[in-house]
């Protein structure tokens, strides 16, 4: 919960209202001006960041304590789980600043075709936290390193303390490791403050209603938490983690990628004012987004037992906890392929210059979920907590791309529909097979617990997961989905050159 608090400023600040305004405006900067002009603006608004958000960090570890009493009333009755998550919130908040740095960062390199490093940045920012996290778990549980693995399973709180620490060395490696690749790049930072320009002002425009139009799912999330927080037991807050954790996977591997690689594009592409190129990037872009999350989707609703079990069905985790996980996961796992396309339409509107649309939507589907969470809580307890984010996320998509058809006209709805249609029967064909195989492989594997539990559930997950997605691909090729004959042709296209090399 203290991790959510900073996390969610990340995703309305840095990784989404900025991400999305700046990368805009950088773009159509590089088209319409020059690169100097460019990195003029970049640097105006790094010196605001570090301006307006190290304030926000003053403020927020300042006043955790309402701030925590607002997201989490439930905890109000147990002092110590409040009171530490008062704690943790408090060491997290700078982890804001240090994530919105890199997510500029990573906007100029995307903006300037460099996405390697980027998406690098992202998987050192877990690195650093695991790593940097144990260390301080560590150091804070012992006076050496002698016993490392005891001291925090014998001090468990300031263990949990040690690895709040751990988010900021994974925030710190993010925006780090982007430094030599911004050099050659030819940016360099110099502090300017000059909120008069006309660049920075249509930044700081866009992400004014792009904060909210860019907020609904994790504002949503804590919508849900809270409602959660009020469920009996100590369980239901963490269930849902853990199945959103799982939900945004394949939402961060596919969606966020898109949408990453298509917003410079479609910028580039209103700054030139060509419609019928940005219609068909996007139009594309979706149709890919369906063609990877719908059969993760299916994969995670029927193979989410054997998955959870595999990473988290030990000690204290027990199998009622993974029965819990595993349904909330299928109740995400509905909207994936919708939160994945938002990810790709709300940026586009922010190319029009037109921040307002997914704003006003994004207002609406949390007044929806609400509503949601409170009819379907006591019925279904955190199951109808994720269901209703599920729906959220598909009406947010249906919304936004009607709206997108109404501002730019045909939209390829036509072939987007059958592409639809068609990844649909591959998905439904590869979630049979994979329920077949992993109920015999399932059966088989339980020999092998004796001699190894984590061997057995790798090998039917790994396993379903394998036939499953060899499945699907024959039987889209058999379909002839487009987007997979083009993605496979480009990935052979991109083999034979290495290998030539």
């Amino acid at each position: 919960m203290a991790f959510r608090i900073p996390n969610l400023l990340r995703d309305l600040f840095a990784e989404g209202a900025l991400s999305s305004a700046f990368v805009t405006v950088f773009s159509q900067y590089l088209v319409t001006k020059d690169e100097k002009e460019a990195y003029r603006l970049s640097n105006l608004v790094a010196t605001t960041l570090i301006v307006i958000l190290g304030i926000l960090v003053i403020l927020g570890i300042i006043f955790a304590e309402p701030i925590v009493f607002r997201f989490a009333h439930g905890y109000v009755s147990d002092p110590e789980k409040f009171a530490l998550t008062v704690k943790l919130t408090r060491i997290m908040m700078p982890f804001i600043l240090l994530v919105a740095l890199a997510a500029q960062a990573m906007g100029i390199l995307n903006a300037r075709d460099r996405f390697g490093v980027p998406a690098l940045s992202s998987a050192l920012f877990n690195v650093g936290s695991i790593v940097g996290g144990i260390f301080f778990a560590v150091l804070l549980t012992s006076h050496g390193f002698s016993r490392p693995l005891a001291s925090i399973r014998e001090n468990p709180t300031e263990g949990i303390i040690g690895m709040a620490y751990g988010v900021l060395i994974g925030g710190f490696f993010q925006y780090a490791v982007q430094w030599p690749s911004l050099l050659r790049a030819g940016f360099r930072f110099r502090p300017a403050i000059d909120f008069s320009d006309p660049g920075l002002r249509k930044v700081l425009g866009l992400m004014g209603p792009a904060v909210i139009g860019g907020a609904a799912t994790q504002i949503n999330f804590f919508v849900n938490s809270n409602f959660a927080s009020y469920i009996p037991g100590h369980g239901p807050v963490a269930w849902l983690n853990y199945a959103f954790r799982l939900m945004q996977f394949p939402i961060g591997i596919f969606g966020v990628a898109i949408a990453t690689v298509t917003l410079p594009s479609i910028s580039r592409s209103a700054a030139r004012e060509h419609l019928d190129e940005f219609r068909h990037t996007i139009a594309s872009s979706i149709r890919l987004a369906f063609l990877l999350t719908i059969p993760s989707a299916v994969g995670l609703a029927v193979l989410n037992r054997p998955i959870i079990a595999l990473i988290y069905q030990y000690g204290p985790f027990t199998a009622a906890d993974t029965n819990h996980v595993a349904a909330a996961l299928s109740c995400y796992a509905v909207g994936l392929a919708g939160y994945s396309a938002v990810k790709i339409l709300a940026p586009a509107f922010y190319a029009l210059n037109n921040a307002r649309t997914p704003m006003l939507i994004s207002l609406f589907t949390i007044v929806v979920n609400f509503v949601m969470n409170w009819m379907l809580v006591d019925l279904l307890q955190e199951r109808g907590l994720a269901l209703s984010a599920s729906t959220v996320g598909l009406i947010n998509f249906g919304l936004l791309y009607i709206m997108m058809w109404k501002r730019i006209g045909r939209l390829e709805g036509k072939a987007t529909l059958i592409t639809a249609i068609k990844i649909f029967a591959a998905s439904a064909v590869m979630g049979l097979v994979c329920w077949a195989v992993s109920l015999g492989v399932g059966r088989a594997a339980r020999d092998l617990e004796t001699i190894s539990r984590v061997g057995a559930r790798l090998l039917e997950v790994v396993t379903s997961v394998g036939v499953g997605a060899l499945v699907f691909y024959f039987v889209a090729r058999l379909l002839r989905i487009e987007e997979l004959e083009t993605a496979t042709e480009a990935v052979l296209s991109r083999l034979t050159r290495t290998f030539k090399r």
